[in-house]
């Protein structure tokens, strides 16, 4: 049985505060999670604490980092390592993510090294792969996303993979308004599992969570998430809203 997540990504949003009421209506919504299903909360940095202190008394709920660095510990100031992470009490890192590969010119050797530092230190990747419209217009996207996962993900052992979570995100589809059709997303995801199960085996191919990026809403989630092999989603935008967020986790079947 896989998992079933959907994980919301504040990004560089929000005061203590305001995230603090966040997670408060959140939790108060009365959300009954199922066998399987978890919800995670991914701040920034400053307001990790805050947010486990917040969830810990609640089954299901978890909290993710965005970012780690590639290294241990060092004088690479402004930086924050996994083993920080781990101190604080976090659950999940999200890796690769499309805003980081762009803006920071994070590229699929570099997310292999932190990849390893979060499974190094205990923690679960949540690891960002997709493609931008150049690329899906060109008819190109699956040998695209194939590279990512073999750069990034496949000098990983079988039982290492096991804590890996993949999010599909089609860059083409994030912040623009635009959402891939419900038959897009599984035909991605569809495709990277036969990319896990070409290297690892259909069975670590089964019970690999492949959540979908970009753009789901309300409106959209149950859908994609009806897809057979769409197990969640990576949630922008309507994470930063209680009622828009809590509506996302109740289509999870």
């Amino acid at each position: 049985m896989r998992k079933k997540i959907v994980a919301g990504n504040w990004k560089m949003n929000l005061t203590l505060a305001q995230g603090e009421q966040l997670i408060n209506d959140i939790l108060q919504a009365g959300l009954k999670l199922g066998e399987g299903q978890e919800v995670v909360i991914a701040t920034p940095f400053p307001y990790l604490m805050k947010a486990k202190s917040l969830v810990k008394n609640y089954p299901g709920f978890y909290v993710a980092a965005q970012n780690c660095y590639t290294e241990k510990s060092g004088a690479f100031t402004g930086e924050v390592s996994a083993e920080m992470l781990q101190s604080v009490g976090v659950d999940y890192v999200i890796l690769g993510h499309s805003e980081r590969r762009e803006y920071f010119q994070e590229g699929n050797d570099m997310l292999a090294k932190k990849i390893d530092q979060v499974l190094a230190n205990g923690l679960k990747p949540i690891f960002c792969c997709g493609e931008p419209l150049l690329v899906r217009e060109a008819g190109t996207q699956n040998t695209y996303v194939a590279a990512q996962l073999e750069d990034s993900l496949f000098h990983l052992t079988a039982e290492q993979l096991k804590q890996v979570v993949i999010a599909y995100e089609p860059i083409w589809a994030i912040g623009t308004g635009l959402t891939a059709s419900a038959a897009q997303a599984q035909d991605m995801h569809a495709f990277i599992r036969s990319q896990i199960a070409s290297k690892y085996g259909r069975e670590a191919a089964l019970h690999l969570t492949i959540l979908y990026g970009g753009s789901a809403k309300p409106g959209n989630a149950e859908e994609l998430f009806a897809c057979p092999d769409v197990d969640g989603g990576l949630i922008g935008g309507a994470s930063l809203v209680a009622k828009d967020f809590v509506a996302i986790v109740e289509k999870l079947a």
